[in-house]
């Protein structure tokens, strides 16, 4: 059982069963509540007296720390049953509710379970939103699930920022180990296809809420079929975009404004770190957006009213 070699600092925590009693096929993110530094998070894990800590943290700034081997269990959910069987990981977050994550730390945690599942040969990362389900789910052999802190303590963690989007996290790295299309919310049990012609379509009530999914449909048709029968869903693309609603219309998009709320917010031809960079903003002003995407390196991008081209809204506040 090997340590992932994305990681850049170590303080092995004195809390914790060696060895673990369960084969891994969970990853539980958490919420550590606080702007911290992977140093930091070690210092708090040190104490025996925190009776406390987790397999890997992640640092405001990105970084990956690590403070239990995995092949022991960590001390983090509250639940020794489910820390036996999963890589536990606390990000750095904001301090109050929703608890809210910079895109650095996002993007490494995509990054951390793309590394995980790949090092247990899972090409799945799953997320099935509710709990009784989950926790009786006999996972395959090249699927790794997603639990929850908040399923075992009477706490928000990971937070409602992070909760929201756990079917995008689990989208995100199935998409990147060649697994199914981005079907996080149901289990398969037929072989994935992939390529960019098997997109499916999903109806929600929101892009956000992926607990009211009804459906993620392959034929467009039977996408707005379902939209029909379900009085305020609408019909998602891959990317989030609405391409319908009940009636034959699309939900047209009311621009709004944000507030820059970082020294230099770099702006690019297009919505992701994979498009080049064409100016940045460093005024910490007030900006239009015009249009919303999902792409790499965000969990959300707005285009500027201006022309310019897209920025991250994880470093703004909408007004």
């Amino acid at each position: 059982m090997s340590n992932s070699s994305l990681v850049s600092y170590t303080k092995i925590s004195p809390n914790r069963t060696s060895p673990r009693n369960h084969e891994v096929d969970r990853i539980t993110p958490h919420c550590v509540v606080g702007q911290c530094s992977v140093e930091t998070v070690g210092n708090i894990f040190a104490p025996t007296s925190r009776q406390a800590s987790s397999n890997y943290g992640i640092g405001a700034d990105g970084r990956i720390g690590m403070y239990c081997e995995e092949k022991d269990r960590s001390w983090c959910s509250s639940s020794g049953a489910n820390d036996h069987r999963a890589i536990t990981i606390e990000c750095a977050s904001d301090t109050t509710a929703p608890y809210a994550m910079n895109s650095k730390v996002y993007n490494a945690l995509i990054d951390l379970c793309v590394d995980i599942c790949k090092r247990y040969d899972k090409t799945k990362l799953l997320w099935l939103v509710d709990k009784e389900k989950t926790l009786a789910y006999k996972p395959q052999k090249d699927e790794m699930i997603i639990t929850v802190h908040r399923w075992f303590a009477n706490k928000s963690c990971p937070g409602d920022w992070l909760f929201n989007r756990l079917g995008e996290l689990a989208t995100a790295v199935t998409q990147r180990l060649g697994g199914a299309g981005g079907s996080s919310n149901t289990p398969s049990t037929t072989k994935p296809s992939t390529g960019a012609g098997n997109a499916l379509y999903r109806v929600r009530k929101s892009w956000s809420d992926n607990k009211s999914q009804k459906g993620a449909f392959k034929s467009l048709d039977n996408a707005k079929a379902a939209a029909d029968n379900n009085p305020g869903y609408s019909v998602f693309d891959s990317n989030g975009k609405v391409v319908y609603t009940p009636g034959g219309t699309t939900t047209s998009f009311k621009p709004y404004m944000v507030r820059v709320t970082t020294g230099e917010l770099n702006i690019r031809k297009g919505a992701g770190t994979n498009y080049a960079i064409t100016g940045s903003i460093r005024d910490r002003g007030v900006y239009t957006i015009v249009e919303e995407a999902h792409g790499e390196g965000a969990t959300l991008w707005g285009k500027l009213k201006s022309g310019a081209g897209w920025i991250s809204l994880d470093f703004t506040m909408k007004l």
